[in-house]
């Protein structure tokens, strides 16, 4: 077992790790301990009761957060025409065509979120094996490939995160940020939460929310109590 540093250390020692909180209180509780220098990101972990070797069992998708994650989001835009003009007027940061695969496939990474109108997937495809391992590939199931790239630029630019299962079925997202009001954090955590349980798989058994924690970037995982979701 690897050891504990000493501010991980003190921080464990403001609350009791066995015991499952409320939404609220571990919330509150993440933002006490969070120490760093900067302003750590509060992140959640869903365990959910599915199995990801079964395709209809793999959840993948995005939600709009009412009070964003904290971080401003540089948009690239893959459209011509009437859509490139409209990704610009919206507030993408880079907009073009053949111009912009050129420019990553010559090792540019400039932008957190990719967007792109269905007719350019065809170009966009070339980019799989670079933009796929990093999770910026569109994908119609995250609202990221689309003609209607206006709300799509200002989902992405006011909140919006993507989640999937990864291999052993829990789900990590940010939520804000430890300079958040408690009362933020929450609403984001359930918009989320409600999310997830909405889009429950009918073929997943037992018990759905096994167990959430949530964290800041530097600080040790604090338990939801999942009846409570």
């Amino acid at each position: 077992m690897p050891k504990l540093g000493k501010k991980l250390q003190e921080a464990m020692k403001q609350y009791d790790p066995s015991v499952l909180y409320e939404p609220s209180e571990a919330l509150a509780m993440v933002k006490k301990i969070a120490s760093a220098k900067f302003d750590e990101t509060v992140e959640v972990a869903f365990r959910l009761g599915v199995d990801p070797r079964h395709a209809d069992q793999q959840l993948r998708g995005a939600v709009v957060l009412p009070h964003g994650t904290g971080k401003t989001k540089t948009v690239l835009v893959f459209a011509k025409g009437d859509k490139a003009k409209e990704a610009e007027v919206a507030g993408a940061d880079f907009v073009g065509a053949e111009d912009m695969v050129e420019k990553i496939q010559g090792g540019w990474m400039g932008f957190d979120v990719a967007i792109a109108t269905p007719d350019m997937m065809g170009l966009v495809g070339k980019l799989g094996r670079v933009l796929g391992p990093r999770g910026l590939m569109p994908n119609p199931k995250t609202g990221t490939v689309t003609f209607e790239v206006g709300p799509a630029v200002s989902d992405a630019k006011g909140g919006k995160i993507t989640y999937r299962t990864d291999k052993v079925g829990i789900i990590h997202a940010p939520i804000g940020k430890a300079s958040f009001e408690v009362e933020k954090l929450v609403e984001n955590f359930k918009t989320l939460a409600d999310t997830l349980v909405r889009i429950k798989p009918a073929t997943a058994k037992g018990q759905y929310m096994k167990a959430i924690t949530v964290s800041s970037t530097m600080g040790p995982g604090v338990k939801i109590n999942p009846s409570k979701i």
